[in-house]
């Protein structure tokens, strides 16, 4: 399974270097040609067997995934370090990380319960009380063995959870990236162009360079995002939730998403009997942000995969729902290629508001 390698690979924001090189392993047969821009985005590009002129369509899925950097070496050799992306500081207490290009083994530590204070013991966990631990003795050899700028990413195994369910890191946006590798190997008639981005975590900057070079008619991107299914608590909605389908999105932080294209995913979602859940609108964002605006603008759709505890040392996600997540873009890319697509998506979304 190539989620299963794409999730274990490393690949923090800046440094998507070992998930692009898995990528282009994969697909390099089944595309016409892949090309890297200076930023390190990874396109694929797919010409239609038809001589049709369709649409220029971008689908997008980044390789980056959240972290930590090593700022600084303490006299007994304990590395200082900032979070590169968002990551709850909460989270990271004795969390085991892989740090550099050797993915030498780690420890986030600090001061244990023994040593507070009962009023410290109340306070919540602060970056600054925090250190990563190699087993360095000194600052020297931890300079030597972790210099400043190096990576770390959690040290977390794919494994599966019974038959249907998957845990890994880097869900956010593995599984993306998995759905865009079915996308180039099965289905040889598409005209789309595939890109893998960078940098996401830090800004949706790959997307923006992506999304300039390729000047798309229409963007679709494929995210994971983070289920809402959590017991007992009723301030949080209940969707999206994990086995019951992909999302789409209607508007989030960074984008409005293109009502015609929603309303058609939908209908194509119902024709074909795929379950679908709607993104709590005005959470999260996505590289659609940076795609909607590039060039003289572009039609945008996002389509996720619901992902329990994104951007901490484990998530989980189900299988069912990436297939379908696959299936629901196979099918609207297949939609977007016949004549007449403009028409298709106004008439979607005029069905839609006439419910």
């Amino acid at each position: 399974m190539i989620l299963e390698a794409l999730s274990n690979a490393s690949g923090v924001s800046g440094d998507e270097g070992e998930v692009r090189g898995l990528i282009r392993r994969e697909i390099a047969d089944h595309v016409d040609r892949l090309e890297t821009d200076a930023l390190g985005n990874l396109f694929s590009v797919k010409q239609t067997r038809r001589g049709e002129r369709g649409p220029r369509v971008m689908v997008a899925a980044h390789m980056d995934e959240v972290g930590l950097m090593v700022v600084g070496h303490e006299e007994r050799g304990q590395l200082r370090f900032r979070t590169v992306g968002g990551i709850d500081v909460r989270l990271l207490p004795a969390k085991t990380f892989l740090v550099g290009n050797e993915k030498r083994p780690g420890v986030v530590g600090m001061k244990p319960l023994h040593l507070l204070t009962p009023e410290a013991r109340k306070e919540t966990v602060k970056l600054k009380d925090l250190f990563l631990d190699i087993g360095a003795s000194t600052a020297e050899e931890a300079k030597r063995l972790a210099p400043v700028g190096s990576y770390a990413v959690f040290a977390t195994t794919f494994e599966r959870y019974g038959r249907t369910v998957i845990k890994g890191k880097a869900f956010d946006d593995r599984v993306g990236c998995a759905v865009l590798v079915e996308i180039a190997k099965a289905h040889q008639s598409i005209p789309v162009s595939l890109a893998f981005t960078v940098q996401e975590e830090v800004g949706l900057r790959g997307a923006r360079v992506a999304a300039e070079r390729l000047r798309p008619d229409i963007g679709i991107v494929i995210e994971g995002t983070a289920a809402a299914d959590f017991p007992r608590r009723k301030d949080v909605g209940t969707t999206p939730r994990l086995g019951e389908g992909p999302t789409v999105t209607t508007m989030d932080r960074t984008v409005i998403c293109d009502p015609g294209l929603v309303a058609l995913i939908r209908e194509i979602a119902e024709q074909e009997g795929i379950p679908l859940q709607t993104k709590r609108p005005m959470v999260g964002g996505t590289d659609g942000g940076r795609i909607a605006v590039a060039g003289g603008g572009a039609r945008v759709a996002v389509i996720s995969v619901p992902c329990r505890y994104l951007h901490g040392p484990a998530s989980l996600a189900s299988l069912h729902d990436i297939r379908h997540a696959a299936e629901l873009v196979a099918l609207l890319l297949e939609r977007l290629a016949r004549p007449g697509w403009r028409q298709a998506v106004h008439r979607a979304g005029h069905r839609r508001s006439a419910r």
